[in-house]
């Protein structure tokens, strides 16, 4: 990230070239069963840079279990998630859990529902916190974390604890701490579930800026309509299984495969 560059757009656009790109990230016949259900049932995917993708269906399709996958947090039963780092493509499930935490630390992001921020630290300690467990020195982590804080709007509440702000603040703050080391892929799992639709639009305007509008990645599980329409693409579960049928663009795409 170059810290000189402007803020992002508000209503970011897919990068030109996503549906051109090879696939940044890629999910290839995943099988994940819990017990007698199947989550994941032999499931093909892919991402590309500068796409956002919305993954959408009824509780229970496998949209979570999916991200999870592809995030390296869930190893799958069966089948291959493919990552293509600047040194060349890896093999997430055949990673030891360190190199895989290691993975997620540098190279993906993540936002949630709640946010999952510390509430005793401020925002700016919750943003730097990815970059000073990477050892990255003090100064040059909250200097970092300012320039995200800044980015989102956030400039002046750096100080500020997590109950102090707003939901849609708070929000913006777990946006930053995924960013802040730079992430390739951002997940995003009901970021927006939580907030009334004023402040969803707001945060999903922060969240794709900060990820398609930098030729990132965003892959977003949500169940609103109006969410998804934003994203380059929507791709629908049931049973664990994209239906092929519901490949559908958002607004401002257009279909493609999985």
């Amino acid at each position: 990230m170059n810290f000189s560059t402007p803020p992002f757009p508000a209503n970011a656009t897919p990068h030109t070239t996503a549906f051109s790109a090879p696939a940044i990230l890629s999910g290839s016949a995943l099988v994940k069963t819990y017990g007698s259900s199947t989550a994941l049932a032999g499931m093909d995917i892919s991402i590309r840079a500068g796409e956002s993708v919305a993954i959408m269906g009824a509780s229970g399709s496998g949209k979570t279990t999916l991200l999870h996958t592809l995030a390296g947090i869930t190893s799958p039963d069966s089948g291959r998630v493919d990552f293509q780092s600047p040194s060349g493509s890896v093999d997430v499930t055949a990673m030891n859990e360190r190199d895989r935490s290691r993975l997620r630390r540098e190279a993906f992001g993540f936002v949630f529902q709640q946010g999952l921020l510390i509430p005793e630290l401020t925002a700016i300690e919750n943003v730097a916190l990815p970059l000073m467990l990477a050892g990255y020195p003090r100064r040059e982590a909250e200097g970092r974390a300012q320039h995200w804080l800044a980015a989102l709007g956030l400039a002046g509440m750096e100080a500020r604890r997590i109950g102090e702000l707003s939901g849609g603040q708070a929000q913006r703050v777990a946006i930053a701490r995924a960013q802040v080391t730079g992430a390739t892929v951002v997940f995003a799992d009901e970021p927006t579930g939580a907030l009334d639709s004023a402040t969803s639009e707001d945060v999903l305007n922060a969240l794709l800026g900060s990820t398609v509008g930098q030729g990132h990645a965003l892959v977003i599980v949500t169940h609103d309509d109006a969410v998804a329409a934003r994203c380059s693409r929507v791709i629908h579960l049931r049973d664990g299984r994209v239906l092929p049928s519901a490949q559908t663009a958002g607004s401002t795409g257009r279909a493609v495969s999985a």
